[in-house]
């Protein structure tokens, strides 16, 4: 190994002893698990709609037909069971972790469903949360996914780098909201998928506007979407526009988000599609 190596084989070289491909991180998910793709849902900042966004597609692409798992991997702002109405606990037996099931029959993992109390804080420093992640894919039994959707911590930190690195991601979406400064933000989470050789399937904006019920004029509440912009800068489709929608939110609060009829996201369930 050279006095000056970086640890960044993926941009090296030289051929020693110590070398390290991309595949060379990668876990094996339980011996039981059979999963076709492997979709994450990220932003480069919270409050966005990231879980948002990862409720709807998993819950289309499930009244479509396809077996859906949902990998919560926001450990300290772990919300899938509570938009999903699920308060059970996770099962397990000698084999390993069994998920909980939605009322479609998604399958669910969250650090909430094995917490005693669902309001316990996670107060961990990032090698164990993102060593707990790694654990929701080697010790969980997906038994027979199309898709599993990783609902990513925001940023670009340990979390997101563990799952980068330790999971065969086959391809994310990117979740950002109208705001100028958030869309500077989501350039530093695109930037970190090109570097991490990462596909990326396309660009959801949420809270994009508001539709009057009365007139049906559309309302940019947040201000004009800078969406186009970095759609065109990084050469990445966009694939659905979110309103700012009162049931939704209801539905998130109260566990239904398996009954909201999704139109907004059609381009996204149809990308999806596309990878089978």
């Amino acid at each position: 190994m050279s006095e000056s190596c970086g640890h960044d084989c993926n941009h090296c070289s030289s051929n020693c002893a110590e070398r390290k491909t991309k595949n060379d991180f990668l876990e094996k998910p339980h011996d039981l698990s059979r999963i076709k793709k492997v979709i994450g849902i990220v932003s480069g900042k919270g409050g966005v709609g990231k879980t948002l966004v990862t409720s709807l597609l998993a819950s289309e692409m499930r009244r479509q037909g396809f077996r859906i798992g949902i990998l919560d991997g926001d450990i300290t702002g772990p919300s899938i069971p509570k938009s999903f109405g699920i308060s059970m606990k996770a099962g397990s037996n000698e084999m390993g972790i069994l998920p909980v099931q939605s009322k479609s029959g998604i399958e669910i993992m969250s650090i909430n469903l094995l917490l005693e109390n669902e309001t316990d804080p996670v107060v961990w420093r990032g090698p164990i949360i993102a060593g707990t992640v790694k654990q929701f894919w080697t010790e969980v039994i997906w038994t027979d996914i199309d898709y599993l959707f990783i609902d990513m911590p925001p940023g670009t930190g340990d979390v997101p780098l563990t799952i980068f690195q330790s999971i065969p991601v086959d391809g994310i979406i990117v979740v950002t909201s109208p705001q100028e400064l958030v869309s500077m933000i989501v350039s530093k989470a695109v930037k970190m998928a090109e570097m991490m050789a990462i596909p990326i399937l396309g660009l959801v904006e949420n809270m994009s506007y508001y539709q009057c019920p009365d007139c049906g004029e559309k309302h940019q509440v947040f201000g004009n979407s800078h969406l186009e912009e970095i759609s065109a800068i990084h050469h990445i489709p966009i694939l659905g526009k979110l309103p700012i929608n009162p049931q939704i939110s209801e539905a998130c609060d109260e566990g239904t988000i398996e009954e909201i009829p999704d139109p907004w996201l059609a381009k996204a369930v149809d990308t999806l599609k596309e990878m089978m």
